[in-house]
């Protein structure tokens, strides 16, 4: 793939008065090789004059090279474009005069010019410089930053969370605009948060974590919003999972609703896997104790996803919770409740359910089913 090159602009000297006057036209010629010194053929090469808009266009051939008579003394801008019709590089300011004007294009010395600055203006090589300088900081920025990733996830691979937290506070002091960082240290955050014993330590981490992951997610966002190349279907995904964790540490504070509107957030952005955030609220649903809105969670969960064994066992569980019993105590569950249960040992005959889904079913006066919609038939032992 060609490359296409930062402008060099050259500097050239203005042809005398009498040789204007003298001739009126001249004549270019050019070769033009590629970074590896391989002749760019079937290129075109484009001389704009800007002093009265004339324009001159030649091919290259199998050689690169390009030639015209008759080219009209003045300055122009020389562009080389390629078969794809995408500027390969240029240059500026050149003038043609009296004599002949050769102009290559030499993709390799040009680079290696440019990073010498040569051909430069001094406020050219001032921003060339600052670029550079530029550059070398954000390399050390980055490789300070690998490396504090790296030690944190050691850490938190040992148990040591706390230590995980302060390498990883440490690393968005160095450098706040990275969201991968704040949302590696809301994974620490919640992780150890499940470890603590004492509940208003738990819940001031889950708090920690939920902070953490606004931050990454305002980040990653502004980001995407700012270059849209940075849209990518990679790059969605990884917002959709900080949405997730978010929701999350939300629902571990009781904060419910947030928690859902969050979840639901994650579905949208990523509807390969909303069956696991939908999923996700209706586990959060079912520890707040809002059943229906719990079952309906596992409907589209179903939806999403319909091989999705567990949501058919805990649909079926919250359906059971709803169960009646008649006058002479005979449990009347809910419609769906047994075809929840069967449901998921059809999927999942050795699941790790299984026999609670069994025991449900028994609970309810329901048979077990060899597959969906099917009774299961015991056979009769022959007769002697």
């Amino acid at each position: 793939m060609k490359q296409r090159i930062a402008v060099l602009v050259l500097i050239s000297l203005i042809a005398s008065a009498a040789l204007l006057f003298a001739q009126v036209a001249g004549t270019v010629r050019g070769n033009c090789k590629d970074p590896d010194g391989k002749p760019i053929a079937d290129a075109t090469v484009e001389w704009a004059n800007t002093d009265n808009g004339q324009k001159y266009t030649m091919k290259t051939n199998k050689k690169g090279d390009y030639f015209s008579l008759g080219v009209t003394m003045g300055h122009y801008n020389v562009r080389l474009v390629g078969k794809d019709g995408q500027e390969i590089y240029h240059f500026n300011a050149v003038a043609v005069g009296a004599d002949e004007k050769v102009m290559d294009f030499d993709l390799a010395k040009e680079r290696a010019a440019q990073a010498q600055g040569e051909g430069l203006t001094a406020e050219q090589k001032k921003e060339m410089q600052e670029q550079q300088a530029k550059l070398v900081k954000e390399n050390a920025t980055i490789k300070n930053l690998n490396e504090r990733l790296v030690a944190a996830r050691a850490a938190s691979d040992a148990g040591n969370y706390d230590a995980a937290i302060a390498t990883l506070t440490e690393a968005t002091q160095t450098d706040p605009t990275r969201d991968l960082i704040w949302a590696r240290l809301g994974e620490a955050y919640l992780i150890s948060a499940g470890k603590q014993a004492d509940l208003a330590e738990k819940q001031k981490r889950f708090g920690e974590a939920a902070e953490e992951y606004t931050k990454a997610i305002d980040l990653k966002q502004k980001a995407m919003d700012a270059d849209p190349k940075q849209k990518t279907p990679d790059a969605t995904k990884v917002l959709a999972q900080y949405y997730n964790n978010l929701a999350n540490a939300l629902g571990k504070t009781g904060k419910t609703d947030d928690a859902v509107k969050n979840y639901t957030q994650a579905a949208e952005l990523d509807p390969a896997d909303a069956a696991q955030f939908y999923f996700n609220i209706g586990a959060t649903l079912t520890n707040a104790g809002r059943i229906d809105e719990a079952v309906a969670a596992f409907d589209k969960t179903i939806a999403a996803d319909p091989n999705k064994a567990e949501a058919y066992y805990q649909k079926g569980v919250g359906l059971v919770g709803k169960s009646t019993t008649d006058k002479d105590g005979k449990v009347i569950a809910p419609p769906g409740t047994a075809e929840a249960f069967n449901k998921y040992l059809e999927l999942q005959p050795n699941g790790p359910y299984a026999d609670a889904a069994k025991s449900m079913l028994q609970y309810i006066g329901s048979t077990v089913e060899t597959s969906y919609g099917t009774t299961k038939t015991t056979k009769k032992p022959p007769k002697k």
